[in-house]
């Protein structure tokens, strides 16, 4: 669900139509307001309601509803920080026994959510931590563009203590290698420097000839279709669509990707036991419950969990 005041809601009632046939789904969300949302956008409340997962006999949609909310449309507000925090956790505790196959959890506020006592920078973190996981990354996931991070949710500050051989090497051959765990194929990736013009030779900075060269060389040598580092401000100009970016910092990476591909934009969390997608998008609370909703991002990363599940039943 996410925060229920934000976007979430509406958006799960608008993914209806997008349900494939043949398959269990289970949505994590308070039954009011579900119902509120599903009345809005105008499409029919199917669900069953169940308590545990084990409840779940075959194909259909199912409700698990935590009842926590005092209101049908609740405001940003501890309690709606509280809710969404409290319903990631149990849908994260299914899919962490191995009963889901994969996660499309809607927005939530990092501010209320912490208010509420959630201590994690963001949902990826808690992710990793809730399935005992000791390294994740982020991926953004488009047809024009898709890139992974090396730092996430850190203050600007703090990236260059990251900026090392061995922890670049480290996560680069990580995010390849759990690619490929997915998608049943290596990826071809641009690596991108740190600094200015990937720093100039070195009049600019040097963590491009001391850090992020040497493990783009040590990686080609190992075998994979790795190059870099690239002039950051050139790197997307003309993107393909089949490799794979490799940005050192957050916005090196979500400024451009928001700006080529907002409306189907997905977050992928490698790393997992299980699938993890989600909208690469906020709660809006602006528009959350009498504004025009773009569901583009939200289809997208269903599309996505349907095209891993094949690639996965492919595999078996």
């Amino acid at each position: 669900m996410g925060d229920p005041a934000g976007v979430g809601p509406r958006l799960l009632a608008r993914l209806l139509p997008h349900l494939v046939p043949g398959h269990a789904y289970v949505f994590y969300a308070e039954e009011k307001t579900l119902r509120l949302a599903c009345r809005l956008e105008g499409v029919p409340f199917p669900f069953k309601k169940v308590e545990r997962l084990d409840e779940v006999k075959g194909p259909g949609l199912y409700l698990v509803d935590l009842n926590l909310l005092s209101r049908d449309r609740p405001e940003p507000s501890l309690e709606a920080g509280r809710a969404a925090a409290a319903y990631l956790a149990r849908g994260v505790a299914d899919a962490v026994k191995g009963e889901l196959f994969g996660l499309l959890t809607m927005p939530i506020s990092k501010l209320w959510a912490r208010r509420a006592g959630f201590s994690f920078p963001g949902q990826t973190e808690f992710l990793a931590h809730a399935s005992g996981v000791k390294r994740v990354a982020m991926v953004m996931y488009s047809g024009k563009l898709k890139l992974a991070l090396h730092t996430t949710h850190v203050p600007l500050r703090h990236v260059f203590n990251s900026i090392n051989k061995k922890e670049i090497e480290t996560k680069l051959r990580f995010v390849i290698n759990e690619w490929e765990k997915l998608f049943k194929v290596r990826p071809r990736v641009k690596v991108l420097g740190l600094n200015p013009h990937a720093g100039e030779g070195g009049e600019l900075g040097r963590e491009e000839l001391t850090e992020i060269r040497p493990a783009v060389e040590a990686l080609r040598a190992e075998g994979f279709e790795v190059e870099g580092p690239l002039p950051p401000d050139a790197a997307f100009v003309r993107p393909s669509s089949e490799a794979l970016y490799y940005c050192m910092y957050h916005d090196q990476g979500l400024a451009p990707f928001k700006a080529l591909a907002f409306d189907e934009g997905v977050n992928l969390t490698l790393g997992l036991p299980f699938v993890r997608v989600s909208p690469d998008h906020g709660t809006a609370y602006e528009v959350a419950w009498e504004g025009e909703l773009r569901e583009g991002a939200s289809v997208s990363a269903l599309r996505l969990l349907y095209h891993l599940l094949d690639l996965k039943a492919q595999g078996a």
